[in-house]
């Protein structure tokens, strides 16, 4: 078998603790992200979601165009679901399910820009 090639790293230890951080001469300035939250609650008899029909408790619901976002999540009562299961649009949001949630069922779609 060949040697397995791995990247070398020096490292440090940090006080009486032992931590242990890598060191090396890269450094990577995080991206800013910018996230929007849709929430509603599930009436039972509803696929489609605007943005009329989130919660009136908390402002600012939005629900962007895709093309011009980075990606989305949406969960269903607390289960985050595959992206075949729903479409979002400009302003809208469709559940592509045969099943729909049952009334009371929170529904959040979570959008991120990057």
């Amino acid at each position: 078998m060949g040697a397995a090639c791995f990247p070398v790293f020096s490292y440090k230890i940090m006080h009486m603790n032992h931590v242990v951080i890598p060191t090396s001469d890269r450094t990577r300035i995080p991206k800013r992200i910018i996230s929007y939250e849709f929430y509603a609650i599930a009436n039972g008899c509803q696929r489609i979601y605007e943005e009329k029909d989130g919660i009136t408790d908390i402002e600012n619901q939005v629900i962007l165009d895709p093309s011009k976002v980075s990606y989305t999540n949406i969960f269903i009562n607390g289960v985050l679901q595959p992206h075949d299961n729903y479409t979002v649009e400009k302003g809208k949001l469709k559940l592509n399910t045969i099943d729909i949630p049952i009334k009371g069922t929170p529904i959040i779609l979570q959008i991120f820009i990057i």
